[in-house]
């Protein structure tokens, strides 16, 4: 008896811990090969997290798969356009891949949103975290040894004074009751700089923090090999 094909998957990349969790969980499994990481930007940074493309570009060096990227009109373009693009661009690759693997984790809608652009364009979708408890994720994700900070915080639902800060044991002890230990609410998100899938890690320089709006993001920058 033949081995059943392995699906080939793209994973949705946004920089975080959450797709980097998606990413490892997907290349333990016989079942999947990861085959490529695809992300938005707008003006040369991720949506939501302000992380600089080239930071993920730096990530998708370090793992060894090709990073597929599509620049958007605008921070929130309007759904058909979003949908448009990123059809578009994944259909346009020049990499032959089955499904788009994503890093949701709460049932909230949002899977029949990814459903309906992705499923007619011929591809599955594949949700390795969803409908887990977050407390066990975000364990998960320090057991697992992924090493991230928070990039991003939304004041208007967590004090901007985490931002800049480890994920680790000691943050999640001090979030505040019903912020989601994942900020899967939205309160923060995160960049990872080094994890086991890593060829290295990441060395960053912290510069200041912004907080000039309701969002206060962490600036940094890859320090280069004579600063190390």
């Amino acid at each position: 008896m033949q081995n059943q094909k392995s699906e080939k998957v793209i994973v949705s990349w946004s920089s975080g811990k959450d797709s980097t969790l998606t990413l490892l969980r997907l290349l333990e499994k016989p079942d999947y090969e990861v085959v490529g990481l695809f992300t938005t930007y707008y003006q040369d940074y991720i949506p939501f997290q302000a992380t600089p493309l080239e930071m993920l570009r730096a990530q998708a060096e370090r793992i060894g798969i090709p990073l597929i990227t599509q620049e958007l009109p605008k921070v929130f373009p309007d759904n058909k356009v979003y949908q448009s693009l990123v059809v578009n661009a994944l259909q346009s690759c020049g990499i032959e891949f089955d499904a788009v693997a994503f890093g949701d984790m709460f049932c909230n809608g949002i899977v029949d949103y990814r459903r309906s652009y992705i499923e007619p364009a011929g591809w599955k979708c594949v949700f390795p975290l969803l409908g887990e408890n977050t407390d066990a994720l975000a364990q998960e994700i320090i057991d697992r040894k992924i090493k991230t900070f928070v990039c991003t915080v939304d004041t208007t639902q967590l004090d901007g004074g985490f931002v800049g800060r480890q994920f680790d044991r000691l943050l999640l002890e001090g979030l505040p009751d019903g912020v989601d230990p994942c900020g899967e609410d939205g309160e923060f998100h995160t960049f990872v700089h080094d994890a086991p899938c890593f060829s290295e890690p990441i060395h960053l320089e912290m510069e200041e923090i912004n907080r000039e709006s309701r969002f206060h993001y962490q600036k940094y920058k890859i320090l280069k090999l004579n600063q190390l």
